[in-house]
């Protein structure tokens, strides 16, 4: 089984049961892990788990803590649809020489519950360099977690 970018099914259901929270007066903290291609990752995914997570120079299991760069917001997307949205300020491994395929958004205020995986497409190499992920523009478009 492959790596399935999406927010996963157990962060649909916690939203609902107000677990994760994003905003700015107590918000939870949130981690970035990065995956191997032998990581099957995906919609069941319910915690971070060290299952096929990289192991390399520069990389720290559990991966890094996020920032979020736009609060809770709302706006209409292209299609006139009305979306919330969140997003995060990049984030990189410095000094670093790994190969990865995907990545693991999880709350780690909630016990390592998880809220999105990333599917880079392919698997992507660094050696003795920056690794950087790069997330979207923070919009209703574009944002890596948006409810439509």
């Amino acid at each position: 089984m492959a790596i399935q970018q999406t927010t996963t099914t157990s962060f649909r259901v916690e939203l609902l049961q107000a677990v994760h929270n994003f905003g700015p007066t107590s918000p939870n903290t949130f981690k970035i892990a990065l995956y191997t291609g032998a990581s099957s990752i995906g919609p069941a995914t319910t915690v971070y788990t060290t299952t096929n997570e990289v192991v390399g120079t520069g990389y720290v299991a559990g991966g890094n803590t996020l920032v979020i760069s736009t609060p809770p917001t709302a706006t209409n997307n292209a299609s006139q649809v009305p979306t919330a949205f969140i997003s995060f300020s990049n984030t990189s491994w410095t000094n670093a020489s790994f190969t990865c395929r995907g990545a693991l958004i999880y709350n780690s205020t909630q016990g390592n519950k998880s809220v999105a995986v990333l599917d880079f497409g392919s698997d992507k190499t660094v050696v003795n360099d920056t690794f950087q992920i790069i997330f979207p523009t923070s919009d209703a478009n574009s944002a890596i977690v948006r409810i439509s």
